[in-house]
């Protein structure tokens, strides 16, 4: 008996020597069907984004300061009039005049804003993230926390969110007779990845561009009116210009609440990197992928010294270097950059729009 016990286990042994060949092979198979799904960016981080634009009646030297700013990043930049919504410049125009792109974290602030409107949270309100964390939503608006909009967007639903972002602007013209200006676009079920939990953080199946969310920054940074966006580029367009009001959000009410989420996220959160300035800036990253590029936004108001207000949008679209925080980085070299020429202040073609009244 203890023979054939011993023939037993002497036989297993064999068999497990010769199966570890196999089974170390297919460990390592597994482990390059795993490198195989993570996202493959194919689109290219560096080129001329100026190559296709038309500078004609922009402001130079605000335009200059961008195109500097951006330098050879694949992306856009967007700066408007918080006070008129004219457009001072658009760089790279052939994008930001596209069908519009996953608008990422920045689909937040419309989720925050409709929870704030709803009842369903105030600024102090604390929720649970995980089974260690709870956070309110000044640190869910600064670090982006994903779990935080997604348990506000699934008790809110898609109909409420969808509402408050549509009121935001989302899905709709931004411009006042903007030649080549797309609406975006926006789902009109729950996405079928994720449903309304992932359009609340990533902004799945929406379409925005950086105009949109430049009149929407405008907004925030006048206290409430959306602008319709006008682009004039003719000298008798910009003496005719005058200032356009499409609607007045309601959300003058929220704002401090709104305000201090996105200047944490400047001052510690994920757009920190633009703190190094002299200028208030206030802004919202996103960071997520699309279309076999990697998307980073960063959407945001700032004043000057001067005390002019400006809504400056960047979006960079390309590979894995690009996030929120390096948009962040390229915003924060327009501020510092319109600053230290004070432009607005010393009588550039943009000081012959009158600024409208604050709300």
């Amino acid at each position: 008996m203890h023979s054939s016990f011993s023939k037993w286990w002497s036989l297993l042994l064999a068999s497990l020597l010769l199966l570890a060949p196999a089974l170390e092979l297919r460990a390592q198979s597994g482990k390059k069907s795993s490198r195989k799904r993570r996202p493959r960016y194919t689109v290219a981080s560096y080129g001329n984004p100026t190559a296709q634009d038309d500078e004609t009646g922009e402001d130079a030297v605000v335009r200059g300061v961008a195109v500097e700013a951006l330098g050879r990043f694949n992306g856009s930049v967007v700066v408007v009039e918080a006070d008129t919504g004219r457009v001072l410049t658009i760089v790279n125009q052939k994008q930001a005049f596209s069908i519009g792109f996953k608008p990422c974290s920045t689909i937040k602030l419309a989720v925050a804003l409709g929870a704030l409107e709803e009842g369903l949270i105030t600024g102090d309100t604390l929720l649970r993230v995980s089974r260690r964390e709870s956070v309110n939503l000044t640190e869910a608006l600064a670090y982006s926390n994903n779990p935080f909009f997604e348990i506000l967007g699934e008790r809110m639903g898609f109909e409420k969110v969808s509402a408050y972002a549509r009121l935001l602007g989302f899905g709709e013209l931004a411009g006042y007779l903007i030649e080549n200006e797309y609406p975006g676009a926006f789902p009109l079920e729950p996405p079928a990845n994720g449903g309304v939990r992932r359009l609340s953080s990533y902004g799945e199946e929406i379409k925005v561009t950086p105009l949109q969310l430049a009149a929407l920054m405008a907004a925030f940074a006048n206290g409430g009116a959306l602008y319709y966006l006008q682009y004039p580029q003719a000298e008798e367009e910009l003496a005719a210009f005058k200032p356009r009001v499409k609607r007045h959000l309601p959300i003058q009410r929220w704002l401090p609440e709104l305000r201090a989420g996105m200047e944490a996220a400047v001052l510690y959160g994920t757009a920190r990197v633009a703190t190094a300035t002299e200028e208030q800036v206030l802004g919202k990253t996103g960071t997520c992928g699309e279309e076999r590029a990697k998307l980073g936004w960063f959407a945001s108001y700032g004043v000057l010294p001067t005390g002019k207000r400006l809504a400056v949008v960047v979006l960079l679209r390309g590979g894995s270097i690009f996030s929120g925080s390096k948009a962040a980085e390229v915003a924060q070299r327009v501020y510092q950059g319109l600053s230290q020429h004070y432009v607005l202040a010393e009588g550039s073609p943009s000081e012959t729009a009158a600024p409208a009244s604050t709300h």
